[in-house]
């Protein structure tokens, strides 16, 4: 298994690069498989939905589409996968961060009864309290 970097993902989806797109996307055919699925971590998802946001203008809905590709492509081996789809799901739903559902739903995984911030969006996730 390799693991994949947000640039290379970013690359192969949105394809504005022709030299880099074309490099991500022969790796990502040929050497990405369902026995040997490129790795996408937590935190690669997070900046993926940072960088469609923030760098491409994607709307909330074309990156949740974006992230929901990702989650189903049998290439890719998402980390913590089921944490992925629920804070998909509550992404969809919410006004916060992916990110912010993200580290709710893993944190609820851990074990935390609640995880707490100081960030006024979090007040929508289940799970965040806010503080002050």
């Amino acid at each position: 298994m390799k693991g994949l970097d947000t640039n290379v993902i970013v690359r192969y989806m949105v394809q504005d690069d022709p030299g880099q797109s074309a490099v991500a996307s022969r790796f990502i055919e040929r050497e990405c498989s369902e026995d040997n699925a490129g790795f996408i971590n937590r935190i690669v998802l997070c900046e993926l939905v940072w960088v469609l946001d923030s760098v491409y203008g994607y709307s909330r809905r074309q990156v949740a589409d974006a992230i929901e590709r990702i989650l189903r492509i049998n290439v890719f081996c998402v980390e913590d996968i089921d944490a992925a789809w629920c804070a998909l799901r509550a992404y969809r739903e919410g006004r916060a961060d992916f990110a912010d559902h993200l580290i709710a739903e893993v944190n609820r995984r851990a074990g935390c009864e609640s995880t707490v911030t100081f960030e006024k969006a979090a007040n929508d996730v289940e799970g965040f309290k806010r503080l002050g």
